[in-house]
């Protein structure tokens, strides 16, 4: 969930109001994204990116208004090694000022140089603390260069949390490459479990979104957790990868849903 998601916000706060007793869910935003496109996907922009202070203390105003102490884990949209989110000492503090009220901070990475944005983030201290305790990246079967620097990351102590770990579809039935086909077809699972399952046996991985859409596609990405890859198997799918600016760039030419 993200400011920046339409009314995700919202939805999530009415369904939270109709079930007060609702406790083992832990409920996480992001702030630094404006969402401009008005529910149309063919918009020529559909978020407008903004890590300053005011953004912060705007955004984070508005997810008070509606999820206020239900909120466990807020973190920085998408940041890269360019982001002024990783120099601004004043956003340092407040964000420091919200972990020691029993907010969870947090940031998120895309692009290229992914791993570039994490190891900036992971040197941020305020006070001689650290000040992230969860980082979430994408990584799957086709983008794999964080590998490294979340494992550092949660060598550190930070919760990884992996997102995409479906390639925005390009790791899903008949969009998945052969070589990922032909795996599952030896498994007798989805490309889906397997792709997500690439993604758990990571052993800095600690949580791993799924991004399903529907029911029936959630309980085809559950079997990730009992898919079993033999070391020729894990060979074939890491011949996967791709270099992350051409991942990257095709990235952003799907479709947006």
């Amino acid at each position: 969930m993200a400011r920046s998601y339409g009314r995700s916000e919202e939805f999530l706060a009415e369904w939270l109001e109709k079930r007060p007793d609702a406790d083992d869910v832990v409920i996480g935003s992001k702030w630094g994204y404006t969402y401009t496109a008005d529910w149309s996907t063919d918009a020529e922009r559909h978020e407008v990116k903004d890590h300053s202070l005011a953004a912060y203390e705007r955004q984070r105003a508005e997810t008070d208004a509606l999820l206020g102490d239900r909120l466990d884990l807020y973190q920085i949209h998408s940041v890269t090694p360019e982001s002024p989110a990783l120099t601004d000492k004043e956003l340092h503090a407040r964000l420091a000022d919200a972990a020691a009220r029993g907010l969870t901070v947090g940031f998120s990475t895309s692009g290229p140089a992914q791993a570039d944005a994490i190891r900036a983030a992971l040197a941020i201290t305020v006070g001689g603390e650290p000040l992230f305790r969860t980082v979430q990246s994408t990584y799957n079967a086709l983008e794999t260069s964080a590998g490294p620097a979340l494992a550092e990351a949660h060598d550190a102590g930070l919760t990884v949390i992996v997102k995409e770990g479906m390639a925005n579809g390009r790791l899903a039935g008949e969009n998945a490459p052969e070589a990922l086909r032909a795996v599952a077809e030896e498994t007798g699972l989805g490309c889906d479990a397997v792709a997500l399952a690439v993604v758990l046996r990571q052993p800095w991985a600690g949580v791993v979104l799924s991004g399903a859409a529907t029911p029936a596609h959630l309980a085809s990405n559950l079997h990730a957790a009992v898919v079993d890859l033999g070391d020729d198997q894990l060979a074939r799918l890491a011949g996967l990868a791709e270099e992350p600016g051409a991942y990257w760039t095709r990235r952003g030419q799907l479709p947006w849903h």
